[in-house]
C-alpha cells in the first residue's frame, strides 16, 4: 500500500482525534514500521489494517464507520493533490467510469507497483450507474466514503444502496441513483 495512503491516515486521526491518538494507535498495534511512513514509500496492507483497529479500539468507534470516514477525508487529498484528474470531468458519473480506465492507468504509470482496488462500471442512464468494487483488501467502506464525497464534490445529489457480492467483503455492488 502506497505511504501516501498512511500518511494521510495519520493526519486524519491527528485532526479528528488529537497527536496523542497517533502516538497511542501506533504502539498499541506494534507496527513494524513504527509509524515510520514516507508518502512515495510502499508498506504491507496489514500495517493500515493494524492501525485502523487499534484506533477502534481506543476510540470506541467501528472500522467500518473509520475507514468510511478515511475515504471522505482522503478523496480531499485525492482532488487537491491530483486536480488534473478532475479536469474536463463536470459530473460524478463520468468521473466512477473513469477510475479504471484513466486514473488507474496513470496511477500505476507514477506507482508500478501500487496494488489497487478494481472498479467496474456500468451507466444504466443519466440517474443510475452500477459500479462494481474488488479487491482482496475488502474495503468497501472506504470505497463507499470516496463515492460519497465524490458526489459531494461535483454538488450532485444521489443515493448509494450497497450489495455485497463476495460473503468476505471482497466484491461489492454500489447501486448509485439520482
Amino acid at each position: 500500500m502506497k505511504g501516501m495512503v498512511f500518511t494521510e491516515f495519520m493526519e486524519m486521526v491527528e485532526g479528528k482525534f488529537g497527536y496523542e491518538m497517533v502516538d497511542k494507535i501506533i504502539v498499541d498495534s506494534g507496527v513494524e514500521s513504527k509509524g515510520v511512513y514516507t508518502s512515495v514509500g510502499t508498506y504491507p496492507h496489514s500495517e493500515m489494517v493494524q492501525l485502523v483497529f487499534s484506533l477502534s479500539k481506543l476510540s470506541e468507534v467501528e472500522v467500518p464507520k473509520l475507514l468510511h470516514a478515511f475515504g471522505r477525508y482522503l478523496f480531499d487529498t485525492f482532488s487537491k493533490h491530483y486536480a488534473t484528474f478532475f479536469e474536463d470531468v463536470d459530473n460524478a458519473y463520468d468521473f466512477f467510469e473513469s477510475i479504471e480506465q484513466y486514473i488507474h492507468v496513470e496511477v500505476l504509470k507514477l506507482y508500478p507497483d501500487a496494488e489497487l482496488p478494481k472498479f467496474y462500471t456500468e451507466k444504466r442512464d443519466e440517474k443510475e450507474l452500477h459500479l462494481v468494487y474488488q479487491s482482496e483488501r475488502k474495503m468497501a467502506d472506504f470505497a463507499l466514503g470516496l463515492l460519497e464525497k465524490g458526489l459531494e464534490y461535483f454538488n450532485e445529489e444521489a443515493t448509494i444502496e450497497v450489495k455485497s457480492l463476495a460473503e468476505d467483503g471482497s466484491k461489492v455492488l454500489f447501486l448509485i441513483r439520482k
